[in-house]
C-alpha cells in the first residue's frame, strides 16, 4: 500500500541531517505501486523529486513538491551456473547491505564497494565506484519504469552507457525513468581486485586474504578516514578527479614533479582531485558550519556539516 504523508521532514533522508519538509511524500513498496504513485493528480500537478538516501542531497528549504521514494527491496538468486550468480536487488536495498550479502555467500565482485553510502537504485544512477572497482563492472541488467506512461522496460549494461560516475540515466534519459531494480552478475570463481592504493599493505599479515578479509579491510580504511555521517553530517564522496591526456600530464609533471596518476587508457590518466584540492590549500577549509574533511583528501574527499 502506497505511503502518502504531507509536510513530511526530510531530516532522515539526507546525510547532512539538514531539516527540511516535503509538501508530499510518497513512499512505494513495488512497481505496481510506483505506476499508481505516478498517475495520482499531486504527483501530476506538482514538481518531483525521487530520492533514496540522500548523501547527495543539500536541503537549502522546503521542498514544495513531491518526494518520491522506493521501498522496493529484496535480493533473488535469477540466475546461477558453476562460474557466476545473477541476482535481482531491488532499488530500495541499502548498497552496503547488498555488499554483505555477496561477500557472506561468497560471491565475488562488490567487496571493494565496500561502505559506500546510498540505496541501489541510486548507485546504479551513478555508476559508483572505489578502489580500482565499478558498479558497472559488475552489473547486468538495470530495470525501470517510465515516469510518463508507466511502461517497464529493461536496460542491458551496454544500454545504460556507463563512464566514470556516469549513465545515460543522468544525461539524456535524466528524469524519464525511476529504477526499480538491478541485476548483478558476481563470480563464483576467487578473484580479489587488491592492486588499487593501500589496499594489499592493510591486509592482515597473519590472517588468509579472501572475500571477508578484503570487506572488513576496506571498511576499516573508510572508517579511518571518513567522518560517519550519522555523527558528522556530510555529501559523502563527491568530487571526481579529472582524466587527462598523458602529454598534458607530462607538462604538468615538469611543473609540479610530485603530481600523482592513475592510468585509464594509453592516452588519459586520472589525476586524483583530492591531490589538487590539497595543493590549493582546501584540505580542512571551512567556511561557516561547511568544511573540507581534515582527515583525508587524498582520495576520498568529504564535505562536512559540523553539527
Amino acid at each position: 500500500m502506497l505511503k502518502i504523508s504531507e509536510n513530511y521532514s526530510l531530516l532522515n533522508h539526507n546525510t547532512f541531517h539538514l531539516e527540511a519538509y516535503s509538501r508530499y511524500f510518497i513512499e512505494y513498496s513495488d512497481e505496481d505501486e510506483l505506476k499508481e504513485a505516478l498517475k495520482l493528480p499531486i504527483v501530476r500537478n506538482n514538481k518531483v523529486l525521487h530520492i533514496g538516501s540522500g548523501s547527495n542531497l543539500l536541503f537549502t528549504s522546503d521542498y514544495n513538491g513531491v518526494v518520491l521514494h522506493s521501498a522496493i527491496r529484496g535480493i533473488d538468486i535469477i540466475d546461477e551456473n558453476h562460474e557466476s550468480v545473477s541476482i535481482r536487488v531491488g532499488a530500495g536495498e541499502i548498497w552496503d547491505d547488498v555488499v554483505a550479502y555477496c561477500v557472506a555467500t561468497n560471491l565475488y565482485g562488490a567487496e571493494n564497494l565496500s561502505l559506500i553510502p546510498g540505496e541501489t537504485g541510486a548507485a546504479a544512477v551513478q555508476n559508483i565506484g572505489a578502489y580500482g572497482v565499478e558498479l558497472k563492472d559488475i552489473i547486468e541488467a538495470v530495470e525501470v519504469v517510465d515516469i510518463d506512461n508507466g511502461v517497464q522496460k529493461v536496460f542491458s549494461n551496454a544500454d545504460c552507457k556507463y563512464a566514470y560516475r556516469n549513465s545515460v540515466f543522468k544525461t539524456e534519459l535524466k528524469d524519464k525513468y525511476i529504477i526499480s531494480r538491478v541485476v548483478l552478475k558476481l563470480s563464483k570463481k576467487p578473484q580479489l581486485n587488491l592492486d588499487y592504493g593501500n589496499i594489499k599493505d592493510s591486509l592482515p599479515k597473519t590472517e588468509e586474504v579472501d572475500l571477508s578479509t578484503v570487506r572488513q579491510t576496506i571498511i576499516s580504511i573508510r572508517e579511518s578516514k571518513l567522518p560517519n555521517p550519522n555523527l558528522v553530517g556530510n555529501a559523502g564522496s563527491f568530487f571526481m578527479n579529472p582524466y587527462v591526456t598523458v602529454e598534458k600530464y607530462n607538462t604538468l609533471k615538469h611543473k609540479f614533479p610530485q603530481i600523482p596518476c592513475y592510468p585509464v587508457s594509453y592516452e588519459l590518466v586520472k589525476v586524483p582531485a583530492a591531490w589538487l584540492i590539497e595543493q590549493c590549500g582546501w584540505k580542512g577549509k571551512s567556511f561557516g558550519n561547511a568544511a573540507v574533511h581534515d582527515k583525508q583528501c587524498l582520495k576520498e574527499e568529504r564535505l562536512r556539516l559540523k553539527l
